[in-house]
C-alpha cells in the first residue's frame, strides 16, 4: 500500500486519531438512540457461545439464533427461549428482515464471508470472528461494501481493546526502538490434526446436525465423526486457514498496525513439514516483505508455526535473533512477537500483545514497557477502549469507528491469507503480489486460491 493509498484508506475509514466515520450508520438515521438493537446470531456454538452473550451484556435484543446442529443451538435457545431458531441462515435473513438490526458470525471460516455478505448487502451491521474470510477476494469485498452502505463492522480479535496493544502501537510510532527493519511472530498452533490425508468411509450424519449447511460452499464430502465438525475443520483448507487463520489475527494485530504494514510485495513459504492436497503442514516458516511506507524503511516479517508436542519439531527464530528474550525468561515462550528496530527490539510474549518489553541500544535486558524510562514518556495518541463488543455497539449508536471494523481488519485478513496461498502454492515458491489488484505477476497458480470456487447452490 503507498504513504497515499494509505492516507486515503485511514481517511475513509475513519481510523486517525480520534477520527470519525462520514455520517452515520444506518440505524442511527432510523430509530431513536434509545432503541434497543435487535441481533441475530450465526453460529452460537463454540466461540458463538460467548459471542451470543456479550452482544446481550451489550445491550443487544438477541431476536434469533441459527445453528446447523440442533445440538448447539437447542441449549443456546434455553437461555434466550424469545429467540426465534434457524438451521439455515439464509432463511433467518430473508424471515426477519425487518426484525433485524445487526448481526454476530461465529461459524467455521468458510462461511465467513458469504454469511457476512448475505448480512451487509441486507443493510445489516456485522460483528464476524476472525479471521474476517476465508479468501482475500472476499475479504476485499467486505471492506467495500462495509463503506458503501456506511455498516458498523468488528471482526473478532478481541486483543485489539487491550490498553497494552494500543500501548504497544503507540511506543513503536513514537521512534523509539527506531525505525523497524524486522518482525518475528510465532505461534504454538496447530493444537487440532492437520498434516494429513482424509480418512477413507464415512459415518452416519447425526439426526440434529446439517451436513449440507455446514458444508455450504465447501465442495461435498461425506461425513466423519469428530474429523472435521465442531471443531477439528481449521487444518482442513476446505474449511479452515490453519494456524495463520486462528492466531495471526491476533498475533500480527499490532505490529500491522504499528508498523504501518499494507500490502507486502513477496510472500514465500521458506519451509514446512511435509506437504498434505487437503490439509495445512504441521509446522511452516513463511517470509512476507512489505516495502517502503509512510517514510518507514523495506521490512521483512517472518511467520513461524507448529504446536511445541507435535511429532514435527515447531519452526522458531533461530536462537540468536532471540536469545535475550531467552536470557530474560529463561526459554523461548511458545508464542510472541519480537520487533526489531535500528534502535531497539520490543517484545510481546502473549497471543494478543496485551503485554510487551522494551530493550533499546546500551541495555542488557528487557524491561517491561510500563516501566521503561523511554516509554513512560510516550504520549497517549490513541483511544481506549470501552470493550471489543461494546465498541461494535458504540459505533451502531454514533458512528465512533470500532478499532478492528471492516476497513482495518481487512488489510489485516488480506495479509494474512497470503501466508495460506503461499502454503498451497509450495515450498520455495517466491510469489511476488499486486496488492491493488490482488494477483501474483510471476505465480499464476496462486489465482485459484484467491476467490472461491463454490458449491452449486451456493
Amino acid at each position: 500500500m503507498s504513504s497515499i493509498h494509505r492516507r486515503h484508506f485511514l481517511k475513509q475509514t475513519g481510523l486517525g486519531a480520534g477520527g470519525l466515520l462520514f455520517g452515520a450508520p444506518a440505524i442511527v438515521r432510523g430509530q431513536n438512540l434509545n432503541s434497543r438493537i435487535n441481533v441475530a446470531c450465526i453460529g452460537v456454538g463454540g466461540k458463538g457461545d460467548s459471542d451470543v452473550n456479550d452482544a446481550a451484556k451489550c445491550g443487544g435484543n438477541i431476536v434469533a439464533l441459527c445453528d446447523v446442529d440442533g445440538r448447539m443451538l437447542n441449549k443456546k435457545a434455553e437461555e434466550y427461549p424469545d429467540a426465534k431458531k434457524f438451521v439455515d441462515f439464509r432463511k433467518m435473513l430473508e424471515e426477519m428482515d425487518q426484525s433485524i438490526d445487526a448481526v454476530t458470525i461465529s461459524t467455521p471460516d468458510h462461511l465467513h464471508g458469504m454469511a457476512a455478505m448475505a448480512a451487509m448487502s441486507m443493510g445489516k451491521h456485522v460483528y464476524c470472528q476472525k479471521p474476517l474470510t476465508q479468501t482475500v477476494f472476499e475479504a476485499r469485498e467486505l471492506v467495500r461494501v462495509a463503506k458503501e452502505k456506511n455498516l458498523a463492522t468488528q471482526m473478532g480479535n478481541q486483543g485489539s481493546a487491550s490498553d497494552g496493544l494500543r500501548r504497544a502501537v503507540e511506543v513503536i510510532q513514537s521512534g523509539i526502538i527506531g525505525k523497524p527493519l524486522e518482525l518475528h511472530v510465532w505461534s504454538n498452533r496447530p493444537v487440532w490434526p492437520q498434516g494429513l490425508d482424509r480418512p477413507a468411509g464415512s459415518n452416519p450424519i447425526p439426526p440434529e446436525l446439517d451436513w449440507n449447511l455446514w458444508l455450504g460452499p465447501a465442495p461435498e464430502r461425506p461425513y466423519l465423526d469428530k474429523v472435521y465438525h465442531p471443531f477439528n475443520w481449521r487444518g482442513w483448507m476446505d474449511f479452515g486457514t490453519g494456524a495463520l487463520g486462528d492466531m495471526a489475527c491476533h498475533t500480527v494485530n499490532m505490529p500491522f498496525r504499528a508498523l504501518k504494514l499494507g500490502y507486502p510485495t513477496v510472500v514465500e513459504c521458506e519451509m514446512a513439514s511435509r506437504f498434505y492436497p487437503e490439509t495445512y503442514p504441521v509446522s511452516s516458516r513463511i517470509r512476507f516483505e512489505f516495502p517502503e511506507r509512510e517514510g518507514l524503511p523495506p521490512l521483512k516479517f517472518w511467520w513461524y508455526d507448529g504446536a511445541p508436542q507435535a511429532e514435527s519439531k515447531p519452526l522458531r527464530p533461530y536462537p540468536d535473533i532471540v536469545a535475550d528474550i531467552v536470557a530474560m525468561r529463561g526459554k523461548l515462550p511458545q508464542s510472541g512477537c519480537l520487533v526489531i528496530g535500528e534502535k531497539g527490539q520490543l517484545f510481546s510474549p502473549d497471543d494478543y500483545g496485551s503485554m510487551f518489553f522494551l530493550k533499546l541500544e546500551g541495555e542488557e535486558t528487557f524491561v517491561n514497557g510500563t516501566k521503561h524510562e523511554a516509554a513512560l514518556a510516550v504520549e497517549q495518541t490513541i483511544p481506549r477502549s470501552p470493550g471489543h463488543n461494546q465498541e461494535w455497539f458504540d459505533m451502531i449508536k454514533d458512528g465512533t469507528p470500532a478499532y478492528s471494523n471492516f476497513g482495518i481488519a481487512g488489510y489485516l485478513t488480506e495479509i494474512i491469507l497470503l501466508g495460506c496461498i503461499a502454503l498451497k502454492v509450495g515450498e520455495g515458491v517466491k510469489m511476488e503480489w499486486d496488492g491493488p489488484n490482488m494477483r501474483s505477476p510471476n505465480c499464476p497458480q496462486a489465482a485459484q486460491f484467491v476467490k472461491r470456487k463454490a458449491r452449486t447452490g451456493w
